[in-house]
């Protein structure tokens, strides 16, 4: 395991078992998770808990975040619109692995009606497994801070 100790997790209606899963799973290996998804299965706006774990993130009070929807895609927009995250949505470890080596993803997104419960407990297990490389990786995503920067010169 990484150094990455505390995790933000959260997730709009339609995923509120997954989320459980998921934060119980990662407890058990020692990580320190706070939940902040919803609690009750009323239809709820993804977008409101995409921006409430990525603003957790941003602020640095968690190392990392992970948020599930229906598809994963539209809670990882949400995510994505706070400058300093790099949310990226995966269906298979593979990709999880890679963001993180590669892109230095700080946010994961699934979707909760896409993979069931044993892909996304091993989509999460690559994701924090993996371990940003640097070198030629870090110039890109230099490159990606600074169209951010760009795009959001007073943020």
């Amino acid at each position: 395991m990484s150094d990455t100790r505390r995790i933000v997790i959260s997730s709009d209606h339609t995923a509120i078992d997954l989320r459980r899963v998921v934060a119980a799973h990662l407890e058990k290996q020692g990580y320190i998770v706070a939940d902040v998804g919803p609690t009750s299965t009323e239809s709820t706006d993804y977008p409101v808990w995409g921006e409430k774990a990525a603003r957790i993130v941003q602020a640095g009070a968690a190392d990392l975040g992970i948020v599930i929807c229906g598809t994963g895609f539209g809670i990882s927009l949400a995510a994505n619109k706070l400058k300093g995250i790099r949310c990226v949505v995966c269906s298979e470890p593979y990709t999880a692995l890679l963001s993180r080596q590669h892109n230095n993803a700080n946010m994961l997104a699934f979707g909760a009606r896409v993979v069931g419960q044993d892909l996304a407990l091993m989509i999460v297990d690559s994701f924090m497994s993996g371990v940003f490389e640097g070198g030629r990786h870090a110039r890109r995503v230099g490159l990606i801070a600074d169209i951010e920067a760009r795009e959001n010169p007073a943020s």
